[in-house]
């Protein structure tokens, strides 16, 4: 009876019986996963949770202030949690950090001087850090105040090129801090596991102890047991509109690591002389605090998406990263179209299967920070929160649509159907 109830309710949606009788046998394979999945989220939800009772979180840290800023327990109280999860010296943790490309450009700049060299050994970074970096010239950039910039690509199976990347170290003593992407941005690489990550930061160190190690740790945020400031990581930072937001944060980033590292981020955010003594919360901090709480079940609730996107995208025969059976380390998933019409019609599908704006066609449009028109789908709560159900991708070779989030699992499952009934009604997909 329920099933058939189900079934009324995604027929009233838009999706057809054939597109969701083939998604129901796709799911019948996948109920191991989804427990393993779960009981993750389990262990780190009590892993919050332990954070906040340790941190004696209390009413009063719910507040806020206005003005300067000063004395705001829970502004600092947050932090302290984060430091905890994270298992850091210290944390800053503010909505006055306006995204995750802010939040990265605040770490580099905050801990980078005229003459050092920025290392990156797992390739290009992602779009939106080349202006910042200037390897794409850009008002700002860490190229217009002598900052240098070296890359090691990984080899062609996703492995790291240590040989290149010693080579790159024992050559440039000026390298003072190595960035590493964990997810995979706008290319089809595997995602890097935290215990990769370790084992590449490991292997650094041993080269040169006293090099900085940040990680990029947007998209992967309680996918694992483990952060990579467990395995060594001096700094790890990211968005609260995605995995640690929880959906709730409506704005701010985080730099969680070094205390040095973190205090020099402070000082670069609001002043020499200030740092993180200053910086009003407002009203922010119930949702910053119960979307913190919230991250892990929401966090497991996008990877279902994400295992369920790519065991149906395979199955019709298209390339998708990571593919239908691999472990996870972040919550995007790659699928290859090979033209822009697939791209165009799997955003539409996302967007059409929204609670807000669910009627609005996305278009390509020339977004800043990219060298090629993108396409967004985010019919969200907050805009462009990457945590709520979304997908987007640049209009250029191979076409492949990038999707993520998803708030709750019946809604990660409706867009990823709501995805395919469109490429079917478009004529780009045959199911």
């Amino acid at each position: 009876m329920n099933n058939t109830a189900n079934n009324e309710m995604y027929k009233a949606l838009g999706i057809s019986e054939k597109v969701y009788d083939f998604g129901e046998k796709i799911l019948k394979d996948l109920e191991e996963r989804f427990k393993k999945i779960d009981e993750t989220a389990e262990y780190n939800q009590l892993k919050v949770l332990k954070a906040m009772q340790d941190s004696k979180v209390s009413e009063a840290c719910l507040l806020g202030t206005t003005g300067y800023g000063y004395n705001d327990m829970g502004r600092e109280k947050l932090e302290a949690v984060y430091a905890s999860v994270f298992h850091t010296e210290d944390a800053l943790v503010r909505p006055q950090i306006t995204c995750g490309t802010h939040a990265l450009a605040l770490a580099l700049m905050s801990n980078l001087r005229p003459g050092d060299r920025l290392f990156s050994p797992v390739g290009k970074p992602y779009d939106t850090l080349e202006e910042v970096i200037g390897i794409r010239p850009s008002k700002g950039s860490l190229a217009e105040y002598g900052v240098k910039y070296s890359q090691v690509d990984l080899l062609p199976d996703g492995s790291f090129d240590y040989d290149n990347i010693k080579k790159t170290l024992l050559d440039n003593d000026d390298i003072k801090l190595v960035t590493i992407q964990r997810s995979k941005g706008y290319q089809t690489r595997p995602t890097l596991s935290v215990e990769r990550i370790g084992e590449l930061i490991s292997f650094i160190k041993g080269i040169k102890k006293d090099v900085i190690c940040m990680v990029d740790n947007c998209y992967g945020e309680f996918v694992e047991r483990i952060e990579p400031t467990d395995l060594g990581a001096d700094m790890v930072v990211g968005s609260l509109i995605k995995n640690p937001g929880g959906g709730l944060a409506p704005i701010g980033g985080y730099i969680a690591g070094k205390k040095e590292c973190v205090e020099n981020a402070a000082y670069r955010l609001t002043s020499p002389g200030l740092g993180k003594e200053v910086g009003a919360s407002l009203g922010i901090l119930p949702q910053f605090y119960q979307g913190f709480f919230l991250a892990p079940t929401v966090t497991a609730s996008a990877l279902k998406g994400a295992i369920f996107a790519a065991n149906i995208y395979e199955k019709l025969g298209f390339d998708v990263v990571p593919n239908a059976t691999e472990d996870r380390h972040d919550i995007i998933q790659a699928v290859t179209f090979g033209k822009p019409e697939g791209v165009i019609a799997f955003c539409r599908g996302i967007q059409a299967a929204a609670p807000v704006d669910s009627f609005v066609d996305p278009e390509p449009w020339d977004m800043p920070g990219y060298d090629s028109q993108v396409i967004m789908a985010a019919g969200a709560f907050v805009s462009g929160s990457s945590i709520e159900l979304s997908a987007d991708g640049p209009i250029k070779e191979p076409y492949s649509v990038f999707f993520q989030g998803g708030l709750t699992w019946p809604h990660a499952k409706l867009g990823i159907l709501k995805s395919l009934q469109n490429l079917v009604d478009s004529g780009v997909v045959m199911c």
